[in-house]
């Protein structure tokens, strides 16, 4: 690559940060950094109509939370400044005037009801209205009305837009870095409305101009944009520049069904799909930190969600995902989000964490249920539980038992109860109370013993043991759990299981 790779993620601030952006974010970032590049960010807020307030600081709280912030934005490093398009609105109306002037634009003034009746004459002829070659010199615009006309009409203040005025009869064959050679038929488009008569841009304008002006190598967006690459390499033909190199990733589909991935399937399914949580007046949208989720495996999942390396990794440090990146890597196809591998990058993350670091984040769940502990106690449960977890969230639940003796036991691990077990459990209780170095290997060795000695079945004692302790026959190793309540809690609760059962 000749020139400095230049990427940009370019959001509008219409709402959360949707989890097919982020990817699209990722990707330009890890493109960035492999090619000693530089990943910006630009708020592209041109249609006021849309902005939604806050929504900007969430999309750079967003980035920032993943570990993924632009070398250049708002406020940093702004060399190709103002990285805010309602910022840059005097630059447009320069860029759409050389356009008329060159003949690649021009004004249309129709009013609202004079389109309407236009699409409803085709639709009765069984056709479909499109705004450009067949009719944009039938409809009211200056390339039908005079100069004179057209200037009167603007200074007596006549509403009216400009329009991209696309060539005819052309068939361009472009270049997509993902997708190859993409064919269009110029005939078929429709000239698009570039400026609106309220000194605003539509993103077409806005997006070449800045993206120009801004030294953007090259385009990585969702393939729901491959439509407008026609346009936008006409836009750089007609201002003689050269155009950046594109690439349209795929989409992100439902988990369930066909289609793009939803807030609906979210609610529905019970996982996120922003990266952060959403308040508005109407409720409350889940977030993946609020929801326990670490960046580093949000960011892994996302990665492989249509692109690898061509391997069967699939965890992966940001280094080396910046390492092995590749656009030609990336698929055609969209690659269907999986809630439960999801989880699993989650899970996968959350083991290789310090226990120690786990049991603070425990610590406020353990204080909510008015339990007090060690520091040391937590870390050690923390180590013999996380195994079976995905989320810190769990934890409570997977090692209730370490800090509250059960109040209920479990029904169908109830029928291991059985008539001789009482008097097994008193001699337990012997065996217990007469055990000193009352450490888990030690405990274990002295029980195992006793069951040897007497011939005794290991699961005549184990299940009821267990049982007894935990309510249920789930949980960590049984003689750590010992251990860990120690001598007094754990007589206490066989007792209690012999007068329940």
């Amino acid at each position: 690559m000749s020139k400095q790779v230049r990427v940009r993620f370019a959001p509008s601030p219409t709402g959360p940060l949707h989890i097919g952006g982020v990817r699209t974010a990722l990707f330009n970032y890890l493109f960035a950094k492999k090619n000693n590049g530089v990943f910006f960010l630009r708020i592209e807020d041109t249609d006021q109509n849309r902005f939604v307030p806050g929504a900007e600081a969430y999309i750079m709280e967003a980035l920032e939370w993943l570990g993924i912030p632009p070398d250049e934005t708002i406020g940093k490093n702004e060399k190709f400044g103002p990285y805010r398009q309602s910022e840059r609105k005097p630059l447009y109306r320069e860029y759409a005037d050389q356009l008329i002037n060159s003949g690649w634009a021009y004004y249309a003034f129709d009013s609202a009801e004079a389109l309407d009746a236009a699409r409803k004459e085709q639709e009765e002829q069984g056709k479909t209205f499109i705004y450009n070659h067949t009719n944009r010199e039938i409809l009211d615009t200056s390339l039908v009305i005079s100069a004179e006309e057209t200037t009167k009409r603007i200074a007596n203040g006549a509403a009216y837009v400009i329009r991209f005025k696309t060539p005819v009869g052309e068939t361009l064959h472009l270049q997509d870095i993902i997708r190859g050679d993409v064919k269009f038929e110029t005939s078929l488009l429709d000239d698009k409305v570039l400026f609106k008569s309220d000194g605003m841009p539509t993103y077409h304008l806005a997006n070449i101009v800045d993206d120009h002006l801004m030294e953007t190598s090259h385009v990585i967006r969702g393939e729901e944009w491959l439509p407008s690459m026609p346009l936008h390499v006409l836009l750089y033909r007609a201002f003689g520049w050269d155009a950046p190199e594109f690439a349209h990733l795929p989409l992100i589909l439902k988990p369930v069904g066909n289609g793009k991935l939803s807030k609906r399937d979210g609610d529905k399914l019970g996982f996120p799909v922003f990266p952060l949580e959403w308040k508005t007046e109407e409720g409350i949208s889940s977030g993946y930190r609020e929801k326990g989720f670490f960046p580093e495996a949000v960011v892994n999942f996302l990665a492989l969600l249509g692109w690898n390396d061509g391997t069967d990794k699939e965890i992966y440090t940001l280094e080396e995902l910046v390492e092995a990146f590749d656009l030609n890597r990336v698929h055609k196809a969209g690659a269907k989000f999986d809630p439960e591998k999801n989880k699993w990058f989650n899970h996968q993350y959350l083991i290789k964490q310090k226990d120690e670091d786990l049991a603070k984040a425990f610590s406020p769940i353990v204080a909510e249920r008015g339990v007090s502990t060690s520091e040391n106690q937590l870390t050690t449960i923390v180590s013999l539980i996380k195994e079976r977890a995905n989320f810190v969230s769990e934890f409570w639940d997977l090692s209730d038992f370490f800090f509250v003796a059960p109040t209920a036991y479990d029904e169908k691990a109830s029928k291991n109860w059985k008539t001789e077990t009482p008097a097994l459990m008193q001699e337990l209780i012997a065996i217990v109370e007469e055990i000193n170095d009352f450490t888990s290997v030690n405990i274990e060795t002295i029980v195992k013993d006793w069951m040897t000695e007497n011939e005794i079945g290991m699961g005549k004692v184990m299940q009821p043991f267990r049982l007894s302790l935990v309510g249920t026959l789930k949980g960590p190793h049984l003689f750590d759990i010992v251990e860990l309540i120690g001598k007094e809690e754990t007589i206490k609760r066989i007792q209690k299981a012999i007068a329940t059962l």
